[in-house]
Protein backbone atom coordinates (compact mmCIF):
# COMPACT_ATOMS: atom_id res chain seq x y z
CA UNK A 1 0.00 0.00 0.00
CA UNK A 2 1.27 3.40 -1.20
CA UNK A 3 2.06 5.71 1.59
CA UNK A 4 0.04 8.96 1.59
CA UNK A 5 2.09 12.16 1.06
CA UNK A 6 2.08 14.84 4.19
CA UNK A 7 0.04 17.92 3.44
CA UNK A 8 2.09 20.70 1.27
CA UNK A 9 -1.00 23.07 1.06
CA UNK A 10 -1.47 24.19 4.83
CA UNK A 11 -2.95 27.82 5.42
CA UNK A 12 0.27 28.94 6.60
CA UNK A 13 2.26 27.81 3.65
CA UNK A 14 -0.56 29.72 1.56
CA UNK A 15 -0.09 33.02 3.95
CA UNK A 16 3.68 32.75 3.68
CA UNK A 17 3.68 32.48 -0.16
CA UNK A 18 1.27 35.65 -0.66
CA UNK A 19 3.84 37.58 1.90
CA UNK A 20 6.36 36.25 -0.81
CA UNK A 21 4.62 37.42 -3.49
CA UNK A 22 4.59 40.85 -2.52
CA UNK A 23 7.93 41.41 -1.32
CA UNK A 24 8.55 40.30 -4.95
CA UNK A 25 6.19 42.94 -6.52
CA UNK A 26 7.95 45.53 -3.97
CA UNK A 27 11.44 44.44 -5.09
CA UNK A 28 10.66 44.00 -8.87
CA UNK A 29 8.58 46.94 -9.48
CA UNK A 30 11.30 49.41 -8.36
CA UNK A 31 14.39 46.98 -9.65
CA UNK A 32 13.38 47.32 -13.58
CA UNK A 33 13.21 50.77 -13.15
CA UNK A 34 15.49 52.75 -10.80
CA UNK A 35 18.48 52.84 -12.99
CA UNK A 36 16.48 54.59 -15.96
CA UNK A 37 14.87 56.81 -12.79
CA UNK A 38 18.66 57.98 -11.67
CA UNK A 39 19.63 58.77 -15.07
CA UNK A 40 16.45 60.40 -15.92
CA UNK A 41 15.83 62.01 -13.04
CA UNK A 42 19.31 62.82 -11.79
CA UNK A 43 21.58 62.86 -15.23
CA UNK A 44 23.54 60.27 -13.73
CA UNK A 45 26.13 57.72 -16.35
CA UNK A 46 25.07 54.04 -16.67
CA UNK A 47 27.25 52.71 -14.31
CA UNK A 48 25.77 55.44 -11.32
CA UNK A 49 22.20 53.99 -12.10
CA UNK A 50 23.05 50.10 -12.03
CA UNK A 51 24.87 51.34 -8.78
CA UNK A 52 21.54 52.68 -7.36
CA UNK A 53 19.92 49.37 -8.44
CA UNK A 54 22.68 47.08 -6.86
CA UNK A 55 23.09 49.37 -3.93
CA UNK A 56 19.63 47.55 -2.71
CA UNK A 57 21.03 44.37 -3.26
CA UNK A 58 23.76 45.26 -0.48
CA UNK A 59 21.61 46.51 1.38
CA UNK A 60 20.09 42.99 1.63
CA UNK A 61 23.52 41.14 1.69
CA UNK A 62 23.79 43.15 5.26
CA UNK A 63 20.46 42.27 6.60
CA UNK A 64 21.00 38.34 6.17
CA UNK A 65 23.96 38.12 7.29
CA UNK A 66 22.47 38.68 11.11
CA UNK A 67 19.52 37.52 9.60
CA UNK A 68 20.17 33.92 9.74
CA UNK A 69 21.79 33.87 13.11
CA UNK A 70 19.34 35.51 15.65
CA UNK A 71 16.60 33.92 13.84
CA UNK A 72 16.91 30.71 15.53
CA UNK A 73 17.14 32.23 18.78
CA UNK A 74 14.74 36.16 18.60
CA UNK A 75 12.21 33.97 16.11
CA UNK A 76 11.46 33.61 12.90
CA UNK A 77 8.28 35.41 12.50
CA UNK A 78 9.22 38.11 15.35
CA UNK A 79 11.80 38.88 12.78
CA UNK A 80 9.36 39.17 9.80
CA UNK A 81 7.49 41.24 11.64
CA UNK A 82 10.01 43.76 12.12
CA UNK A 83 11.18 43.61 8.92
CA UNK A 84 7.80 43.84 7.04
CA UNK A 85 7.53 47.46 9.22
CA UNK A 86 10.50 48.58 8.03
CA UNK A 87 9.60 47.73 4.63
CA UNK A 88 6.40 49.81 4.84
CA UNK A 89 8.28 52.65 6.01
CA UNK A 90 11.50 52.49 3.83
CA UNK A 91 8.88 52.11 0.96
CA UNK A 92 7.34 55.04 1.59
CA UNK A 93 10.19 57.32 1.54
CA UNK A 94 10.88 57.31 -2.17
CA UNK A 95 8.44 60.42 -2.13
CA UNK A 96 11.09 62.18 -0.58
CA UNK A 97 13.97 61.49 -2.52
CA UNK A 98 15.43 64.64 -4.20
CA UNK A 99 18.82 63.80 -4.80
CA UNK A 100 21.04 61.11 -6.09
CA UNK A 101 23.13 60.20 -2.76
CA UNK A 102 19.48 60.03 -1.05
CA UNK A 103 18.23 57.80 -3.22
CA UNK A 104 21.21 55.56 -2.68
CA UNK A 105 20.53 55.79 1.12
CA UNK A 106 16.94 54.96 0.76
CA UNK A 107 17.90 51.77 -1.62
CA UNK A 108 20.07 50.32 0.91
CA UNK A 109 18.05 51.20 3.49
CA UNK A 110 14.94 49.11 1.76
CA UNK A 111 17.73 46.64 0.68
CA UNK A 112 18.07 46.20 4.62
CA UNK A 113 14.16 45.40 4.73
CA UNK A 114 14.03 43.47 1.94
CA UNK A 115 16.80 40.75 3.12
CA UNK A 116 15.17 40.56 6.52
CA UNK A 117 12.12 39.29 5.27
CA UNK A 118 12.86 37.53 2.38
CA UNK A 119 15.58 35.86 4.78
CA UNK A 120 12.40 35.19 7.89
CA UNK A 121 9.74 34.00 5.44
CA UNK A 122 12.06 31.48 3.40
CA UNK A 123 12.79 29.98 6.13
CA UNK A 124 9.43 30.09 7.25
CA UNK A 125 8.17 28.37 4.55
CA UNK A 126 11.44 25.60 4.42
CA UNK A 127 10.10 24.67 8.23
CA UNK A 128 6.52 24.39 7.11
CA UNK A 129 7.45 22.36 3.87
CA UNK A 130 7.14 17.81 4.52
CA UNK A 131 11.21 16.97 4.25
CA UNK A 132 10.28 14.38 1.44
CA UNK A 133 8.40 17.46 -0.74
CA UNK A 134 11.36 19.72 -0.60
CA UNK A 135 11.97 19.98 -4.33
CA UNK A 136 8.35 19.77 -5.13
CA UNK A 137 7.34 22.50 -1.73
CA UNK A 138 10.36 25.00 -2.19
CA UNK A 139 9.35 25.19 -6.37
CA UNK A 140 5.16 26.26 -5.08
CA UNK A 141 6.53 29.04 -2.82
CA UNK A 142 9.34 30.00 -5.07
CA UNK A 143 5.94 30.14 -7.68
CA UNK A 144 5.14 33.20 -5.79
CA UNK A 145 8.35 35.33 -6.83
CA UNK A 146 7.97 33.95 -10.41
CA UNK A 147 4.06 35.60 -10.43
CA UNK A 148 6.31 38.72 -9.17
CA UNK A 149 8.47 38.58 -11.73
CA UNK A 150 5.75 38.47 -14.12
CA UNK A 151 3.62 41.13 -12.65
CA UNK A 152 6.35 43.76 -11.26
CA UNK A 153 8.44 44.48 -14.52
CA UNK A 154 5.56 44.65 -16.53
CA UNK A 155 3.65 46.98 -14.01
CA UNK A 156 7.63 49.40 -13.98
CA UNK A 157 7.95 49.21 -17.61
CA UNK A 158 4.26 50.15 -18.31
CA UNK A 159 3.33 52.79 -15.86
CA UNK A 160 7.62 54.33 -16.86
CA UNK A 161 5.79 54.49 -20.57
CA UNK A 162 2.50 56.20 -19.72
CA UNK A 163 2.17 56.70 -16.07
CA UNK A 164 4.88 58.34 -13.17
CA UNK A 165 7.34 57.18 -10.99
CA UNK A 166 5.28 58.38 -7.91
CA UNK A 167 2.68 55.31 -9.38
CA UNK A 168 5.08 53.21 -8.96
CA UNK A 169 6.09 53.66 -5.47
CA UNK A 170 2.69 54.52 -4.29
CA UNK A 171 2.08 50.52 -5.70
CA UNK A 172 4.88 49.46 -3.67
CA UNK A 173 4.08 50.97 -0.61
CA UNK A 174 0.47 49.38 -1.05
CA UNK A 175 2.16 45.96 -1.18
CA UNK A 176 4.37 46.71 1.95
CA UNK A 177 1.12 47.55 3.47
CA UNK A 178 -0.44 44.54 2.62
CA UNK A 179 2.30 42.11 4.07
CA UNK A 180 1.72 43.39 7.65
CA UNK A 181 -1.88 42.90 7.64
CA UNK A 182 -1.21 39.24 6.03
CA UNK A 183 1.06 38.55 8.67
CA UNK A 184 -1.17 38.81 11.71
CA UNK A 185 -2.91 35.36 10.80
CA UNK A 186 -0.12 33.80 10.02
CA UNK A 187 -0.02 30.93 13.04
CA UNK A 188 3.94 29.19 13.10
CA UNK A 189 5.46 27.84 16.07
CA UNK A 190 9.52 28.61 16.18
CA UNK A 191 12.14 25.33 16.13
CA UNK A 192 12.94 24.32 19.73
CA UNK A 193 16.10 24.91 20.01
CA UNK A 194 18.37 22.68 23.23
CA UNK A 195 20.52 24.88 25.36
CA UNK A 196 23.53 23.76 23.23
CA UNK A 197 22.12 24.66 20.23
CA UNK A 198 21.46 28.38 21.53
CA UNK A 199 24.79 28.73 22.97
CA UNK A 200 26.76 27.96 19.68
CA UNK A 201 24.10 30.48 17.77
CA UNK A 202 25.06 33.16 20.18
CA UNK A 203 28.50 32.92 20.18
CA UNK A 204 30.29 34.75 17.66
CA UNK A 205 31.71 31.91 15.18
CA UNK A 206 31.66 32.55 11.27
CA UNK A 207 29.99 29.40 10.97
CA UNK A 208 27.09 31.04 12.81
CA UNK A 209 26.87 33.14 10.14
CA UNK A 210 27.20 31.42 7.64
CA UNK A 211 26.27 27.52 6.51
CA UNK A 212 29.55 25.70 5.46
CA UNK A 213 27.40 23.03 4.18
CA UNK A 214 25.04 25.57 1.85
CA UNK A 215 28.39 27.41 0.54
CA UNK A 216 29.04 25.54 -2.69
CA UNK A 217 25.44 25.47 -4.14
CA UNK A 218 25.07 29.38 -2.62
CA UNK A 219 28.72 30.24 -4.73
CA UNK A 220 27.53 28.54 -7.93
CA UNK A 221 23.99 29.84 -7.87
CA UNK A 222 25.74 33.42 -7.12
CA UNK A 223 26.87 33.50 -10.69
CA UNK A 224 24.15 32.52 -11.69
CA UNK A 225 22.20 35.62 -10.29
CA UNK A 226 25.06 37.64 -11.04
CA UNK A 227 24.45 36.78 -15.01
CA UNK A 228 20.58 37.38 -14.28
CA UNK A 229 20.88 40.60 -13.00
CA UNK A 230 22.46 42.02 -16.52
CA UNK A 231 18.70 41.33 -17.92
CA UNK A 232 17.03 42.63 -15.33
CA UNK A 233 18.95 46.07 -14.52
CA UNK A 234 19.21 46.98 -18.36
CA UNK A 235 16.33 45.01 -20.40
CA UNK A 236 14.05 48.05 -20.79
CA UNK A 237 17.71 50.39 -22.07
CA UNK A 238 18.69 47.30 -24.30
CA UNK A 239 15.17 47.25 -25.78
CA UNK A 240 15.08 50.81 -26.69
CA UNK A 241 18.52 50.68 -27.98
CA UNK A 242 17.60 47.67 -30.34
CA UNK A 243 13.54 49.07 -31.10
CA UNK A 244 11.99 46.31 -29.84
CA UNK A 245 10.27 47.64 -26.67
CA UNK A 246 6.80 46.51 -27.31
CA UNK A 247 8.19 42.99 -27.76
CA UNK A 248 10.66 43.36 -23.93
CA UNK A 249 7.30 45.00 -22.42
CA UNK A 250 6.30 41.36 -22.73
CA UNK A 251 9.18 39.28 -21.90
CA UNK A 252 8.74 38.88 -17.90
CA UNK A 253 5.17 38.00 -18.80
CA UNK A 254 6.39 35.10 -21.00
CA UNK A 255 9.47 34.51 -18.74
CA UNK A 256 7.53 34.05 -15.48
CA UNK A 257 4.65 32.18 -17.32
CA UNK A 258 7.23 29.60 -18.51
CA UNK A 259 8.76 29.17 -14.66
CA UNK A 260 4.70 28.76 -13.64
CA UNK A 261 3.97 26.04 -16.03
CA UNK A 262 7.05 24.23 -15.57
CA UNK A 263 8.12 24.62 -11.82
CA UNK A 264 5.77 21.24 -10.30
CA UNK A 265 7.56 18.92 -12.99
CA UNK A 266 10.91 20.56 -12.20
CA UNK A 267 10.25 19.78 -8.78
CA UNK A 268 8.77 16.48 -8.78
CA UNK A 269 11.84 15.25 -11.17
CA UNK A 270 14.24 17.01 -8.70
CA UNK A 271 12.95 15.20 -5.73
CA UNK A 272 12.40 11.60 -7.98
CA UNK A 273 15.44 11.82 -10.35
CA UNK A 274 17.75 14.13 -7.99
CA UNK A 275 19.40 17.65 -9.22
CA UNK A 276 22.23 16.60 -11.13
CA UNK A 277 19.87 16.25 -13.65
CA UNK A 278 18.06 19.29 -13.39
CA UNK A 279 20.80 21.51 -13.11
CA UNK A 280 22.90 20.54 -16.02
CA UNK A 281 19.86 20.73 -18.32
CA UNK A 282 18.79 24.16 -16.69
CA UNK A 283 22.57 25.30 -17.47
CA UNK A 284 22.58 24.53 -20.78
CA UNK A 285 19.10 26.01 -21.18
CA UNK A 286 19.95 29.45 -20.04
CA UNK A 287 23.17 29.60 -22.84
CA UNK A 288 21.42 29.04 -25.20
CA UNK A 289 18.42 31.78 -24.13
CA UNK A 290 21.29 34.08 -23.44
CA UNK A 291 22.81 34.26 -26.86
CA UNK A 292 19.60 34.00 -28.76
CA UNK A 293 18.81 36.96 -26.47
CA UNK A 294 22.47 38.85 -26.87
CA UNK A 295 21.39 38.50 -30.96
CA UNK A 296 17.74 39.25 -31.04
CA UNK A 297 16.57 41.60 -33.73
CA UNK A 298 13.31 40.53 -34.10
CA UNK A 299 10.60 41.01 -31.47
CA UNK A 300 9.99 36.90 -31.75
CA UNK A 301 13.73 36.25 -30.91
CA UNK A 302 13.58 38.14 -27.77
CA UNK A 303 10.36 36.50 -26.70
CA UNK A 304 11.90 33.07 -28.10
CA UNK A 305 14.67 34.10 -25.25
CA UNK A 306 12.11 34.38 -22.65
CA UNK A 307 10.81 31.13 -22.65
CA UNK A 308 14.66 29.52 -22.88
CA UNK A 309 16.17 32.00 -19.90
CA UNK A 310 12.67 31.02 -18.01
CA UNK A 311 12.52 27.51 -18.46
CA UNK A 312 16.58 27.32 -17.32
CA UNK A 313 16.57 30.21 -14.73
CA UNK A 314 13.48 29.43 -12.79
CA UNK A 315 14.99 25.62 -12.50
CA UNK A 316 17.91 26.59 -11.34
CA UNK A 317 16.67 29.08 -8.95
CA UNK A 318 14.54 26.70 -7.09
CA UNK A 319 16.86 23.52 -7.00
CA UNK A 320 19.56 26.07 -5.66
CA UNK A 321 17.40 26.42 -3.16
CA UNK A 322 16.35 23.06 -2.36
CA UNK A 323 19.85 21.88 -1.95
CA UNK A 324 20.93 24.17 0.25
CA UNK A 325 18.19 23.27 2.40
CA UNK A 326 18.28 19.39 2.15
CA UNK A 327 22.13 19.71 3.06
CA UNK A 328 21.88 21.29 5.84
CA UNK A 329 20.29 20.01 9.82
CA UNK A 330 16.59 21.23 10.65
CA UNK A 331 18.41 23.71 13.12
CA UNK A 332 20.40 25.69 10.99
CA UNK A 333 17.63 26.13 7.78
CA UNK A 334 17.80 29.72 9.06
CA UNK A 335 21.46 29.65 8.03
CA UNK A 336 21.29 28.28 4.91
CA UNK A 337 18.49 30.43 3.56
CA UNK A 338 20.64 33.50 4.37
CA UNK A 339 24.08 31.88 3.18
CA UNK A 340 21.95 31.53 -0.23
CA UNK A 341 20.36 34.77 -0.31
CA UNK A 342 23.55 36.61 0.78
CA UNK A 343 25.55 34.70 -1.83
CA UNK A 344 22.34 35.42 -4.48
CA UNK A 345 22.76 38.79 -3.36
CA UNK A 346 26.50 39.49 -3.86
CA UNK A 347 25.90 38.43 -7.60
CA UNK A 348 22.61 40.45 -8.26
CA UNK A 349 24.27 43.73 -6.22
CA UNK A 350 27.89 43.07 -8.15
CA UNK A 351 26.21 42.68 -11.41
CA UNK A 352 24.83 45.85 -12.05
CA UNK A 353 27.55 48.23 -12.04
CA UNK A 354 29.71 45.74 -13.54
CA UNK A 355 27.50 45.44 -16.76
CA UNK A 356 26.66 48.79 -16.78
CA UNK A 357 30.59 49.40 -16.86
CA UNK A 358 30.83 46.76 -19.40
CA UNK A 359 28.10 48.57 -21.90
CA UNK A 360 30.01 51.51 -22.18
CA UNK A 361 33.05 49.67 -23.55
CA UNK A 362 31.50 46.98 -25.54
CA UNK A 363 27.90 47.98 -26.17
CA UNK A 364 24.48 45.73 -25.07
CA UNK A 365 25.07 43.24 -27.70
CA UNK A 366 28.49 42.64 -26.65
CA UNK A 367 27.75 42.92 -22.89
CA UNK A 368 25.06 40.06 -23.48
CA UNK A 369 27.51 38.10 -25.50
CA UNK A 370 29.99 37.58 -22.64
CA UNK A 371 27.52 36.79 -20.30
CA UNK A 372 26.27 33.58 -22.54
CA UNK A 373 30.05 32.76 -22.30
CA UNK A 374 29.92 32.93 -18.47
CA UNK A 375 27.21 30.84 -18.59
CA UNK A 376 28.60 28.11 -20.62
CA UNK A 377 31.68 28.19 -18.26
CA UNK A 378 29.00 27.57 -15.57
CA UNK A 379 28.25 23.75 -16.78
CA UNK A 380 31.97 22.70 -15.33
CA UNK A 381 31.62 25.51 -12.48
CA UNK A 382 28.55 22.70 -11.51
CA UNK A 383 30.15 19.99 -11.56
CA UNK A 384 33.69 21.16 -9.68
CA UNK A 385 31.52 22.75 -6.68
CA UNK A 386 28.49 20.54 -6.84
CA UNK A 387 27.95 17.90 -9.28
CA UNK A 388 30.29 15.50 -8.83
CA UNK A 389 30.22 15.38 -4.89
CA UNK A 390 26.02 13.69 -6.29
CA UNK A 391 27.11 11.55 -8.22
CA UNK A 392 30.20 9.85 -6.21
CA UNK A 393 27.11 9.71 -3.55
CA UNK A 394 25.21 7.71 -6.12
CA UNK A 395 27.53 5.70 -7.01
CA UNK A 396 27.96 4.23 -3.46
CA UNK A 397 24.84 3.92 -3.07
CA UNK A 398 24.58 2.11 -6.39
CA UNK A 399 27.31 0.20 -5.31
CA UNK A 400 25.25 -0.70 -1.69
CA UNK A 401 22.28 -2.01 -2.98
CA UNK A 402 23.86 -3.85 -5.09
CA UNK A 403 26.05 -5.59 -2.53
CA UNK A 404 22.78 -5.75 -0.34
CA UNK A 405 20.94 -8.04 -3.61
CA UNK A 406 24.14 -10.50 -4.03
CA UNK A 407 24.18 -11.30 -0.54
CA UNK A 408 19.94 -11.47 -0.53
CA UNK A 409 20.79 -13.87 -3.35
Amino acid sequence: MEMTKPKLWTKNFILIALINLNIGLNYFLLMIIVSEYAMLKFEVSPSQGGLATGIFIFGALFARLFTGKYIGWLGQKRLLYAGLILSFVTTSFYFLVNSFYLLLAVRFLHGISFGSVSTSAGTIAANIVPRERCGEGIGYYGLSVTIASAIGPFLGMLLSMHGSYTMIFAACTIAALINLIITLFLTVKDVKLTEKQLFELKSFKLKNFIEPKAVPISFFCMLIFFCYSSILSFLSAYAKEINLMDAASFFFIIFSAVIFLSRPLVGRIFDSKGENLIMYSAIAVLAIGLIVFSQAYFGFMLLAAAVLIGLGYGAIQSSGQAIAVKATEKHRMGLATSTFFMLGDIGMGTGPFVFGTAISLVGYRGMYTSVAIIMLGCLFLYYVLWGKKVRAREMNSEKEHESLRKEAV
